[in-house]
């Protein structure tokens, strides 16, 4: 198994908060306390290497996380990781309900209708307010599928595929 396939990206971190060096991310692995329970994080350099990253502590704060890294206590020390991305090991993750998945499992499924035909591929996940919206996209074109449970029918990982049940005239967009 290679060292990618070992990753997950948990998240990115969208801010300082406050000014003793703590950071709000936004969370993609499952419930935001999923990720207090890591000692450390890996977080990606704009070079694309991972550095591992001792943690104090990560709190859920509404749907994000206040994380604190054991070496950093300043704002100034921390304002060159904001809009980097967090990845963990997943032997350190909690195993997820058999209705919730991690972010990097779902990017790169196949989605299909019920009817079986192919919409294309899920290539990004945008964060709202109210729930997730999948990007599909298929020859150039991408279409917004929310991640509603009445649209997702299923995900299998296995054969890397989620089939949906578009609302009428979504494609026609």
């Amino acid at each position: 198994m290679s060292q990618s396939s070992k990753l997950l990206l948990i998240g990115k971190i969208q801010a300082t908060q406050g000014i003793r060096g703590q950071l709000r991310v936004i969370p993609f692995a499952g419930d935001a306390s999923s990720i207090s329970l890591l000692d450390h994080v890996l977080i990606k350099a704009p070079s694309g290497a991972l550095e591992s990253f001792p943690m104090r502590s990560a709190k859920a704060h509404g749907k994000r996380v206040i994380l604190t890294l054991s070496q950093f206590d300043n704002i100034n020390q921390v304002l060159h990781l904001v809009g980097r991305e967090i990845y963990a090991e997943r032997g350190q993750l909690p195993e997820l309900p058999d209705d919730e998945f991690y972010w990097s499992d779902l990017l790169g499924l196949e989605v299909v209708s019920q009817e079986g035909e192919v919409l294309g591929e899920l290539v990004d996940i945008i964060e709202t307010g109210s729930n997730d919206v999948y990007v599909v996209r298929l020859e150039g074109r991408e279409v917004l599928v929310p991640a509603l449970e009445d649209v997702v029918l299923s995900v299998d990982l296995e054969a890397n595929r989620m089939t949906v049940s578009l609302p009428e005239g979504l494609l026609d967009l």
